[in-house]
């Protein structure tokens, strides 16, 4: 399958074009597929859920759609999948919880791309005994966009590009890989999904892994969880609607004090930009009393934190994510 975007592709803009890039898909997966099933990583995020949709669309119950809890989710990532694509959509859905398997895996390592091919590996096994449960699985789903593409060709290894096996025993079936993140969601509201799908946060393909910088711990993950929960409500009670906001804790430790005793802590990173495609970003520039309530609430709530920074870089120079 081709890894560029042709020149004289037109941009996706508009229900028409959407339309059009939904038929081509169904017809193209339904050749691809034929009568056998695919299994598809569904994180619940806006390019694996557009891209439910539309496997849904084309192959209908040939479907089996896979969510991974490995412990790296957003705080109720994992019961909202569920709640909205079992009980609402109803999906054929399998729920596995692999958060133990993940996090033994990735224990002590700090490299970024290991942790990323770490994370791309171990799905891949899961999928591969879920397959081993079902009859007829030949094909992988995935929501790979064409910045995951790009950004895999020198920048850094997307899980679900460059992180995956090179013995991998699946055929795939990327239906929006040479899309960009806005074209993505033209084409969900196309396809009907409900806004708070297709509008919700970016989310990446590893998760928290790669929000956690460095070596994963359990308390700085959950640490990191309570504080991106926090950012999320208190962005939501303003009503801003930067194009992306997450917080990352670093691996490492500042003094600070805390009744009256020297304290150790982890900074909380809040980071918030704007982008139309995500291959360019810019910082968002947020009020300063939202930022003081949110450092006020992460250092009252969150334990092992002591310090909240407010990221104000661009893209480039810097990525979006920090991994």
């Amino acid at each position: 399958m081709a890894d560029i975007r042709p020149e004289t592709m037109e941009r996706i803009t508009n229900s028409v074009l959407a339309q059009k890039f939904i038929d081509e898909q169904v017809a193209a997966v339904r050749e691809q597929v034929g009568d056998k099933k695919v299994l598809l990583a569904l994180s619940g995020g806006v390019d694996s859920s557009v891209v439910a949709a539309l496997l849904l669309k084309a192959i209908g119950n040939q479907l089996v759609c896979v969510h991974v809890n490995n412990g790296l989710m957003r705080k109720g990532e994992s019961e909202m999948v569920v709640k909205v694509f079992k009980e609402e959509l109803h999906a054929n859905l399998v729920y596995v919880d692999a958060e133990d398997r993940f996090l033994d895996k990735l224990a002590g390592v700090a490299d970024p791309e290991t942790k990323r091919k770490i994370i791309g590996n171990e799905f891949i096994e899961v999928f591969v005994e879920e397959a081993g449960k079902l009859e007829g699985i030949e094909f992988l789903g995935q929501g790979t966009i064409y910045p995951d593409i790009t950004e895999s060709k020198g920048v850094k290894a997307h899980h679900n590009v460059g992180g995956l096996p090179e013995d991998l025993q699946f055929e795939l079936v990327e239906p929006v890989r040479l899309l960009y993140k806005d074209e993505v969601r033209v084409v969900g509201k196309e396809l009907g999904l409900p806004d708070i799908m297709v509008d919700r946060q970016p989310f990446p393909g590893p998760g928290f892994g790669v929000r956690c910088t460095g070596a994963i711990t359990k308390d700085r993950l959950e640490a990191l969880r309570e504080a991106d929960a926090i950012v999320r409500e208190e962005m939501d009670k303003m009503e801003l609607t930067p194009w992306q906001y997450f917080c990352v804790i670093p691996d490492f430790k500042s003094t600070g004090t805390k009744d009256g005793k020297r304290y150790m802590g982890w900074p909380v990173v809040i980071r918030a930009v704007d982008t139309v495609d995500a291959v360019t970003a810019e910082a968002t520039q947020l009020p300063w009393e939202l930022l003081k309530r949110m450092r006020d609430r992460i250092i009252t709530n969150v334990p092992g934190v002591n310090r909240v920074l407010w990221d104000i870089s661009d893209k480039p120079v810097s990525t979006i994510e920090w991994e």
